[in-house]
């Protein structure tokens, strides 16, 4: 996944594009393991405060445990300053907490075009790309 593959909206006007038959929101203390993901094509996971990271690990075992290819969506408390740590995380859409600002986000993801470690997208480290 590149950076431009990672999308950013504000919450301000954000509206799903896709049916909400096919998304799935799963709370944030819940085991993403026991979701049923048939039929699913994003699945969105919460960060109630910028501080509470538990839906990293949710992103996690749905891309590196369970496999799900679909859209991996961050909403809630969502900060620029957790963008990068997202999108190494599995996740490929944030939707910003409303007074963040899109165009740094979109800078700041294409600051950092490569990483030296494998990541939950990309497990090959860069040197063995390279």
């Amino acid at each position: 996944m590149s950076q431009a593959s990672f999308q950013l909206f504000s919450a301000t006007s954000f509206e799903p594009a896709e049916d909400a038959a096919r998304r799935l929101a799963i709370a944030n203390d819940a085991d993403p393991r026991e979701a049923v993901l048939e039929g699913i094509d994003v699945v969105e996971l919460n960060f109630p405060k910028f501080t509470d990271g538990r839906a990293f690990s949710q992103a996690f075992l749905l891309r590196r445990r369970l496999g799900f290819r679909g859209e991996i969506r961050a909403t809630g408390d969502v900060l620029i300053d957790q963008l990068l740590q997202m999108q190494r995380s599995g996740f490929t859409q944030a939707v910003l907490r409303a007074d963040q600002d899109l165009a740094h986000g979109q800078a700041l993801l294409a600051h950092y075009p490569h990483f030296y470690q494998g990541d939950a997208v990309h497990t090959a480290p860069h040197f063995a790309e390279a």
